[in-house]
């Protein structure tokens, strides 16, 4: 994977005490920007990816030559109007296109593997937030991204109130569930079993545990489905055949469709990667930063909030998404909330998915009216 074309990179010069302990400095981070910062520097959105996403939002990825993760939502005209918005999005430090990770080189010039530094969510937000400074932006008109980009947009406004306008979570939750951290840890095992994962040394040996990073990913993917949806897709119809084979190939679609999602992904995902950004999202627990009480978390901003959850999705199910709002509630913050009606689970946020994009529109064109 070639991450070294098409791709802007800042270097934060300023350490960076990290949750784990240890302190880092002179870091890239990977950024992408979409659209024109206009001369009040006050339309500004920062856009926080997803697990396996990256700073290229929409438009084509240099990298992969593939569709930006999230063209249905962001470009000229579109519900994050390129035309109207300075879009911000940086890859997060642990990923694998062009910011501080384990595939980057230590100080002896030997690449980290598995001895880069454990990081969180916390620690991804607060190396972000460089780029504000790098753009000379007081503050955002607003902060936003779903799944664990959702993490990181409640990690921003708790760890900096003052700094965003508006505040769109999506399709997210406040701390892992017991159910995500076992998907997780399920996906790791997959990976730290693959003989060729070498202890996280595989590319000083010249190995790839792709075979480990596939199932992962496949495991993963079942996650962001639903079950109405899968079965309406594929059901249980054959792959290109009449009858059974009575063997242990793909016989059925959804197996073989299983099979490419996890192959396509290890042609552009690392491996530790996976591992690191995954253990970031089952750390995150926000309540906790506040001896329980997730309100707390809020009572310093006066931003307006908007969260939006999907019916479903059952990764982070309406109910965690509905706890954020009642801990805004609790303390009179400006809030609002909508359940979209969708049958793609999880993923309905990446998707085209009218209800959803005229809702997050909407909002925002409203909100910037107001500015």
């Amino acid at each position: 994977m070639n991450t070294e074309k098409n791709i802007k990179t800042l270097i934060v010069k300023k350490p960076l005490k990290l949750d784990c302990g240890k302190t880092i400095k002179d870091f890239p981070i990977a950024y992408q920007t979409y659209g024109s910062l206009n001369s009040k520097k006050d339309n500004a959105i920062l856009i926080f990816h997803a697990l396996t996403g990256d700073q290229f939002v929409t438009g084509i990825n240099p990298v992969t030559n593939k569709e930006g993760w999230w063209s249905y939502a962001v470009g000229p005209d579109k519900a994050i109007d390129t035309n109207k918005y300075f879009v911000i999005c940086s890859n997060v430090i642990g990923g694998c296109m062009g910011s501080y990770g384990p595939s980057h080189k230590d100080t002896d010039q030997k690449i980290f593997g598995t001895n880069f530094p454990v990081i969180t969510i916390n620690d991804m937000v607060n190396a972000q937030y460089n780029l504000l400074d790098h753009f000379g932006i007081d503050k955002l008109f607003s902060i936003t991204g779903g799944s664990m980009g959702g993490m990181q947009v409640l990690q921003f406004i708790c760890n900096f109130p003052d700094k965003s306008k508006t505040v769109i979570p999506i399709a997210t939750t406040s701390s892992h569930s017991a159910q995500n951290i076992a998907f997780n840890e399920l996906g790791r095992q997959a990976i730290t079993a693959d003989s060729n994962w070498k202890d996280g040394n595989y590319t000083s040996n010249e190995t790839n545990p792709g075979k480990g990073l596939a199932v992962a990913r496949m495991a993963a993917h079942i996650t962001y489905l639903s079950k109405k949806g899968l079965q309406e897709k594929f059901g249980r119809k054959l792959q290109e055949r009449e009858d059974l084979k009575f063997g242990f190939d793909a016989d059925f679609q959804i197996e073989s469709y299983l099979r490419y999602q996890g192959s396509v992904f290890v042609d552009r995902f690392d491996a530790n990667s996976y591992l690191y950004i995954t253990r970031a999202m089952d750390y995150f627990d926000l309540a906790k930063q506040f001896k329980g009480n997730l309100s707390e978390a809020f009572i310093n901003t006066k931003a307006k909030f908007f969260i939006i959850s999907f019916t479903s999705d059952w990764l982070y199910p309406t109910q965690e998404n509905k706890d954020i709002v009642i801990a805004l509630n609790s303390i009179g913050a400006d809030v609002g909330f909508v359940e979209i009606k969708s049958d793609k689970g999880h993923d309905s946020f990446l998707l085209d998915v009218p209800d959803f994009l005229n809702a997050l529109k909407n909002f925002l064109d409203k909100s910037y009216e107001e500015n």
